[in-house]
């Protein structure tokens, strides 16, 4: 039976700590699904459908190996999507103490709910400051994001 791994986010955009996290995932599961989630608390800057494809670019530019499904998610709880494709684990990239005192009660709760396991991983030096919010604003006020996210993402970028 293969193991199945769920890799959830808002990717808005993808970064190169994403793809780390992604890429690691994939040398520990048979099958990673990298899944947009809509975040209730957060404005969207790109629409999900370009995250979904800057983010299926950005693995075969990087040429991630690995059985991949980049899909999204904006209805329902997030192990309803695990349960749906027979995932028993959620990987989440942890920078920070922040990060997992925001991650662990939900972690719990996922586990609680559907006996998904959450494995945190932790980011390379090189990533562990970039994050999503610091490249939209960066990319907003006209700054050269190309040393925090794959290529494909900062030419995106550029013609936005």
């Amino acid at each position: 039976m293969p193991r199945i791994a769920v890799v959830p986010g808002s990717y808005d955009p993808v970064t190169l700590g994403h793809l780390d996290v992604i890429s690691r995932a994939a040398r520990i599961f048979d099958e990673v699904h990298v899944l947009v989630v809509h975040n209730p608390d957060k404005n969207a800057f790109l629409p999900a459908p370009d995250r979904q494809l800057l983010i299926e670019r950005s693995l075969e530019e990087a040429r991630v190996e690995g059985q991949f499904t980049v899909a999204t998610w904006s209805m329902g709880l997030l192990v309803d999507y695990c349960q749906q494709v027979g995932a028993d684990v959620l990987v989440k990239g942890i920078r920070s103490q922040i990060d997992l005192a925001y991650e662990t009660p939900m972690s719990i709760v996922n586990r609680d709910l559907a006996g998904i396991e959450t494995l945190f991983l932790l980011p390379n030096p090189e990533n562990a400051h970039v994050s999503s919010s610091l490249v939209r604003q960066v990319a907003e006020l006209g700054g050269d994001v190309s040393p925090y996210v794959p290529r494909a993402v900062a030419t995106f970028l550029q013609r936005k």
